[in-house]
């Protein structure tokens, strides 16, 4: 059983970060159009942050993994 919910998290890690991707790239894509109205503006910078401690929180654990 907590083996299927690892692989449903990882899953849905990889699905999150893949619709971030694609919004952080259709935000920048607007940002050269016009200008980003203070929502947009959120959602960029929150997704620009969510991507990179993704990637470090994972990198982490598959650090400590590989080495505890």
């Amino acid at each position: 059983m907590v083996m299927v919910l690892n692989q449903i998290f990882q899953i849905s890690a990889v699905i999150l970060l893949l619709c971030s991707f694609y919004y952080f790239r259709h935000f920048k894509k607007v940002k050269k159009e016009r200008d980003l109205t203070f929502t947009e503006f959120s959602i960029y910078v929150i997704t620009q942050i969510a991507i990179y401690l993704c990637a470090g929180s994972y990198i982490l654990l598959f650090l400590d993994r590989n080495f505890g």
